[in-house]
């Protein structure tokens, strides 16, 4: 008979654990889920299963992995089923209460997304269209009051836009002004004059040869306010340098009778950044020419002249016998020219290019109260088609010469200026 060890004899030993014992067996170790601790027959015990077989309290198996479903139980540990290894998503019809296999993802919806991508994409188009608006419309130079002009023609068909170049040095260095062989004189005048009719029958350029001998009629003073004149017979670019765009405005409608719509003045410095924010302008010379004042050294062909070139192309006057007619003629030629290069999609779908070009041309550009981006870029589109064979470009038709002044051919302006007026064909040609 075996013997107890004091304190365990007797009603004194308290619980008994293991065989025959009539106390509950101790919970087993919790183990992490997908680990069991024995085989069947082994030394491990499942919870609540009997305790441990030989020898007393032995110790359990160490852990193996399963097939990732828990513990021998096939549901896992008291039925709960992980959802690991058998592709369960928790909630989802593999979750506890769910035994069907994982939905499918949704396949996307490239209608809706396409439709989105459409709308982000005009939504940035018109922001960046309407800032850009603002921004150029914000850097015209509206100095030019129209409303001071006297004793005006009626207002024909069509568009009529008076454009200038003037020999203005503003804001140029002593470098610049070398450069661009401009000199230095101060104030400013006109080096260049055309109108551009813009019509529903094509449209029109036509040079103004600065010598051209006019009358230059009453004024009211742009400072004063006052009645002024007349000043008589003279050369057409005095009726700037006597009292600027309003009184050269007011002797070409005297002269010509035909409306000004809107003045566009752009000076050397302006002009010449305007050609090196395009990359250039291509044009043909069909005769090369030296000219020692402008600064003009041209071989004939087709070549690409940058800003001072392209200056030194629409001064030069010296080198020609005919030197007013010739140049205004060159001078056409090479507007028609950069307004192509300006309008082609290069530079206008290129921001790269476009807001250099914008903003060279805009900082410069002097134009009427009255002017709108929308009269600018119709200016130009014009200007472009005059260049593409659908318009028509012309000198200010030409009878003779009287104290070295051009005089205008009075009947072919007349019939010239009716057809404007009208915005007929032009059908008159000029020297």
């Amino acid at each position: 008979m075996t013997d107890w060890p004091e304190g365990r004899s007797g009603g004194d030993r308290g619980p008994r654990y293991g065989r025959g014992s009539a106390g509950a067996a101790p919970e087993g170790a919790r183990v992490m889920r997908q680990v069991r601790r024995g085989a069947p027959g082994g030394g491990g015990y499942p919870p609540g299963g009997p305790g441990p077989s030989a020898p007393p309290y032995g110790v359990p198996q160490q852990p193996s992995y399963t097939d990732g479903r828990g513990y021998d139980d096939p549901g896992g540990y008291d039925g709960y089923d992980n959802g690991y290894s058998s592709g369960h998503v928790y909630g989802g019809p593999g979750g506890p209460g769910g035994g069907g296999a994982r939905a499918p993802r949704p396949a996307p919806n490239w209608g809706r997304r396409f439709k989105w991508s459409v709308i982000t994409l005009v939504t940035l188009l018109v922001v960046t269209s309407v800032a850009t608006y603002f921004w150029a419309d914000s850097k015209l130079r509206r100095e030019v009051d129209l409303s001071k002009v006297i004793d005006r023609p009626e207002t024909g068909k069509g568009t009529n836009y008076l454009i200038v170049g003037s020999d203005s040095r503003e804001g140029m260095s002593a470098e610049q002004k070398k450069e661009l062989h401009t000199g230095s004189a101060e104030g400013k005048r006109t080096d260049s004059m055309m109108i551009l009719h813009v019509g529903d029958n094509g449209d029109t350029l036509i040079s103004l040869p600065r010598d051209s001998n006019v009358t230059i009629p009453q004024f009211r003073g742009s400072e004063s306010g006052k009645i002024k004149g007349p000043l008589g017979q003279n050369k057409l670019n005095a009726a700037y340098a006597f009292d600027g765009p309003t009184l050269l405005v007011r002797t070409i409608e005297y002269n010509t009778g035909l409306h000004i719509d809107h003045y566009v003045e752009i000076g050397f410095s302006g002009f010449a950044n305007i050609v090196d924010a395009v990359g250039g302008v291509e044009i043909t010379i069909d005769k090369g020419f030296k000219d020692k004042y402008s600064g003009a050294d041209f071989k004939a062909g087709k070549q690409k002249l940058d800003g001072p070139q392209a200056l030194a192309f629409v001064r030069t006057r010296h080198a020609f016998a005919a030197s007013d007619l010739e140049r205004t003629k060159n001078q056409q030629k090479f507007l028609a020219a950069l307004a192509h290069e300006v309008a082609t999609p290069s530079t206008v779908l290129n921001p790269f290019k476009l807001y250099p070009t914008m903003g060279a041309g805009l900082d410069s550009l002097i134009v009427d109260k009255d002017m709108s981006l929308w009269n600018l870029a119709s200016m130009f589109w014009a200007m472009k088609n005059v260049n593409g064979g659908d318009g028509t470009s012309l000198n200010m038709p030409i009878s003779g010469s009287v104290g070295g002044n051009l005089v205008w051919d009075k009947a072919k302006v007349k019939t010239l200026v009716d057809e404007l007026k009208n915005d007929q064909k032009v059908t008159v040609t000029g020297n």
